[in-house]
C-alpha cells in the first residue's frame, strides 16, 4: 500500500514536471519567432494645377506656312487616378483645295477630364489614361478665291473658267464636338511631364456660312464628309504641387 502511495507521489511528479517542461518550450519558440513589423510609411504625391504647352502646332506651323496656332493644356487631380483636364488656344488655317481656296481663323477649348489606368510604384506620379472631351470653337472664315466648275468634259463642251477673287470673309462661325482620347505622360523632372496623345473627334453641329462650306474648324481641324477627325497632342508641362495626399 505504501509504495503505491510513493508510485502515485512520483507520478504526479512527474505530470507536472512534463507540463512544465512543454510550456518553457512554447514559450522559447514563441521567441524565435519573428514578429511582423507593420508598414508605417506612407508614399504621398502631389496635388495642384499642371501647365503646359502644346509643342506639334509650332512644329506644324514651321514646316506649313499656311498654318499658324498655339494651345495651352492644364489638368487638376481631384481624385487619384482622375484628373479636370482643358485645352485651349487659337488657329489659322488656309485650306487649298481643287476648286477654293478660303481661310480659318479662331479660338477654342475643349474641357473634360482624364482616368489614369496606371499603377504607380513608390511615389511615381506617370500616368497612362483616357480622356472625353466637349470641344467648342468660335471662329471665321475667308473666301479667298474660287475657281467656277463650268466645264462639261463628258459631253464635250468646255467653257473658260477665271478664278474669282471676292475675298468673302464670314464671321460668328462656330462647331461643337466630342473627342475621345488616350495618351501618356511620363514624369523626366521634378514635376516637368513630357506627353503624348491621340484623340478620336466626333462633330456634333457646324455653321456655315451662306453659299460655302466649313472645311476648317480650329481645335477640330480638317472637316471631312464624315464629321469626324483625329487629333496628335505632343505636351510638355510643369506641375505647380498644392498638397500632397
Amino acid at each position: 500500500m505504501i509504495k503505491a502511495q510513493h508510485m502515485f507521489k512520483y507520478f504526479i511528479s512527474f505530470c507536472f514536471l512534463f507540463l512544465g517542461a512543454k510550456s518553457f518550450c512554447q514559450e522559447i519558440q514563441q521567441e524565435k519567432v519573428p514578429q511582423k513589423i507593420k508598414d508605417t510609411i506612407v508614399y504621398k504625391t502631389n496635388y495642384g494645377l499642371r501647365l503646359g504647352i502644346d509643342l506639334s502646332r509650332p512644329i506644324k506651323a514651321y514646316f506649313s506656312s499656311s498654318y499658324s496656332g498655339l494651345e495651352i493644356t492644364g489638368d487638376y487631380r481631384i481624385r487619384k487616378n482622375i484628373y479636370i483636364a482643358t485645352e485651349f488656344g487659337f488657329e489659322k488655317e488656309t485650306s487649298i483645295e481643287d476648286y477654293s481656296n478660303s481661310t480659318s481663323k479662331g479660338n477654342f477649348i475643349r474641357v473634360g477630364f482624364n482616368y489614369n489606368a496606371y499603377k504607380n510604384w513608390l511615389d511615381m506620379n506617370n500616368e497612362v489614361f483616357i480622356g472625353f472631351r466637349y470641344g467648342f470653337s468660335l471662329f471665321e472664315q475667308t473666301l479667298n478665291n474660287y475657281t467656277p466648275n463650268v466645264s462639261d468634259a463628258e459631253n464635250g463642251n468646255y467653257f473658260p473658267a477665271t478664278i474669282k477673287t471676292p475675298s468673302k470673309a464670314a464671321a460668328n462661325l462656330n462647331a461643337h464636338w466630342s473627342e475621345l482620347m488616350i495618351g501618356i505622360k511620363a514624369e523626366t523632372l521634378k514635376n516637368v511631364f513630357i506627353g503624348i496623345s491621340v484623340s478620336y473627334k466626333i462633330l456634333i453641329s457646324a455653321k456655315n456660312p451662306e453659299d460655302f462650306q466649313v472645311l476648317f474648324a480650329p481645335g477640330f481641324n480638317r472637316i471631312f464628309e464624315s464629321e469626324t477627325g483625329f487629333g496628335l497632342n505632343y505636351t510638355i508641362s510643369y506641375l505647380i504641387p498644392f498638397s500632397k495626399k
